[in-house]
């Protein structure tokens, strides 16, 4: 799954860029959510504004991207041994 960004605003003022981001984990997150689709439309906005302003947060949503294209293109789908789903499910009920 290809996740981008909204397209910029038409304003023609260009934020500064920023060079340290003081909320880093909070950015991380919001762009994990973001690439997972798990985003809401707020967060989404909100990090395309931080983005418009925010070098080290562009970079870190360019190599998170790339990491999570990389690792899909490199995961293997297998079936499942029937054995095994069968012992989970009943694991699961036990539990239940």
């Amino acid at each position: 799954m290809q996740t981008s960004l909204p397209s910029s605003s038409s304003s023609n003022a260009k934020p500064e860029m920023k060079e340290h981001c003081s909320h880093r984990k909070d950015c991380l997150k919001m762009i994990q959510l973001i690439l997972d689709g798990e985003a809401t439309d707020q967060q989404l906005a909100r990090l395309k504004v931080n983005l418009e302003s925010c070098q080290p947060c562009i970079e870190m949503y360019h190599l998170e991207k790339e990491v999570k294209e990389l690792l899909t293109k490199r995961m293997e789908k297998r079936c499942c041994p029937e054995q095994l789903v069968a012992t989970i499910k009943s694991k699961i009920l036990r539990f239940s």
